[in-house]
């Protein structure tokens, strides 16, 4: 067997049923010969059996006996992959069927060594919550060192294997900004390609690492001045209220928002509170529903939601229907 174009690395633990949801994505991509590399750390829920039961050649396991953490985990696996190609995902998100053929065109016949792409957010069934076009890759090279526009998280990203040997892996001391922070070291080796289209599902639940505020901000103080410059805090605000938004904590939010609004981002945070205003009283008055400039961009990931449970592989695992998650 010929080497991959592309190395799909997905870490998990203990996520068996979005883990296989995810898979399905990933295994449903087209005009691409790839390989994906799961790296199980530690799980204790059945994901071996489940990841040993799929009957994929391109699906190979790695398990950690002992939790090592979602950066190990993603380096251990980024060690094994054999495409000259690495794309990240994490397992409880999801992917276009020509997510990985759209970013392999963007970069192609160009020096460009990563690419990212836009997202939706989701929530646990699939359904979307927001998402806005990326910004384009000069936007995202000038905010890097002291903020993160790229989309997705981890899984919007491929990168050469060559580039992400030239930038280092993951910091094993971060878990929720860590891609931030290998995003900034990649673009000290060049700027990226973008495809800007809606290819990912970020998915949003109360299990995730990034719901844990505390720990973002303890990430954010050790990411202050690591680069020469320090953490935009107005934005990592603005941020953390509408994590603690999706996570229920309405008065914590409101303590964020006022933090970002103190720090300069008062036109962001004002039309984020004026749009959420609008939309409630829209849902018990005759009100209509504020302009949405973004609506048709998103519906984009609308056609291929609902697709999902037509395209994936029939001999899939039960356990991973959609909204099983």
């Amino acid at each position: 067997m010929s080497a991959p174009q592309v190395s799909v690395v997905i870490p998990t633990h203990d996520r068996r049923e979005m883990l296989m949801l995810t898979l399905r994505t990933v295994l449903w991509q087209q005009d691409v010969e790839f390989e994906v590399i799961v790296v199980d750390d530690g799980s204790t829920d059945g994901t071996s059996e489940a990841l040993a039961g799929l009957g994929d050649r391109r699906v190979r396991s790695l398990r950690h006996e002992t939790p090592l953490g979602v950066s190990e985990a993603r380096n251990h696996g980024i060690d094994v992959a054999q495409g000259e190609w690495i794309a990240f995902l994490d397992d409880d998100d999801l992917w276009a069927p020509n997510k990985l053929k759209a970013q392999l065109e963007a970069a192609a016949g160009t020096d460009l060594t990563w690419c990212y792409t836009g997202a939706v957010k989701i929530d646990q069934r699939e359904r979307i919550l927001g998402g806005q076009p990326p910004p384009p890759p000069a936007a995202v090279m000038a905010r890097l060192p002291s903020w993160n526009l790229v989309p997705g998280g981890c899984s919007g990203v491929i990168v050469t294997r060559a580039a992400l040997a030239s930038a280092g892996g993951f910091d094993a001391q971060l878990v929720n900004l860590a891609d931030w922070d290998l995003w900034i070291r990649l673009g000290r080796t060049g700027r990226p390609a973008c495809f800007s289209d809606p290819l990912v599902g970020y998915r949003f639940h109360q299990g995730q690492a990034s719901m844990n505020v505390d720990l973002i901000l303890h990430e954010a103080a050790l990411m202050d001045g690591r680069y020469g410059v320090p953490v935009d805090r107005g934005p990592l605000h603005h941020y953390l209220a509408q994590r603690s938004l999706n996570a229920g904590c309405r008065r914590r939010a409101l303590k964020h928002f006022a933090h970002a609004a103190l720090l300069g981002e008062v036109r962001p945070v004002s039309t984020h509170l004026w749009s959420m205003m609008r939309f409630r009283l829209a849902e018990h008055v005759s009100l209509r529903p504020p302009h949405d400039p973004h609506a048709r961009w998103r519906s984009q990931a609308q056609v291929w939601l609902r697709d999902l449970e037509d395209h994936v592989n029939p001999a899939m695992p039960t356990d991973a229907s959609p909204g099983a998650a």
